[in-house]
């Protein structure tokens, strides 16, 4: 699948400290930040838009500790900021009116867990008739058989699935 940068979006799911410091399968969250890390830098360059997703959990007076995002991934001008309440980053949050304001057609989806926040972003994605590519390391499931099967059966559904690497050789 062939995208236009100015009119993708990369959508980085919940990298925040409390949920990058657990442990992940295959690819440790610090691996992730930093592949994460650099699509973001590329998009930003390249004058795509980067979306940052974290969530809130609902009902708490107080967020735990870690809820903010890493720090090699804070809000750049441009950027969209997404505070979730559910799974995934579409419900209840307008991102899908904020990423059509900028003519975006495609998303690249980051993050953590593959088999929560990412796929949930991804199937509300689909449903809102945005093309869907993977990074496919630069996420990581709760364990790496979760991670390896949405990777090979349930995402490619939605799109392609790609390395880092592969992206970024895409990209002019």
């Amino acid at each position: 699948m062939t995208f236009t940068i100015t009119r993708s979006a990369l959508i980085i799911v919940d990298l925040m400290p409390r949920l990058v410091a657990q442990n992940f399968g295959p690819h440790r969250g610090v691996d992730v930040v930093a592949r994460a890390t650099r699509l973001a830098a590329a998009w930003r360059q390249a004058c795509g838009t980067v979306v940052l997703v974290r969530v809130d959990r609902p009902g708490v007076a107080e967020q735990p500790p870690g809820s903010d995002f890493v720090p090699e991934l804070q809000p750049q001008p441009g950027d969209v900021v997404v505070v979730k309440r559910t799974i995934g980053a579409f419900y209840g949050t307008g991102l899908a009116d904020r990423l059509h304001e900028r003519a975006v057609d495609t998303v690249v989806l980051a993050g953590l867990a593959t088999t929560m926040g990412v796929e949930s972003t991804a199937r509300a994605a689909a449903d809102h008739g945005f093309q869907v590519l993977f990074a496919a390391d630069a996420m990581s499931g709760l364990t790496a058989t979760e991670h390896d099967h949405a990777l090979t059966v349930v995402l490619p559904r939605f799109g392609e699935v790609l390395t880092t690497d592969a992206l970024l050789s895409r990209m002019p």
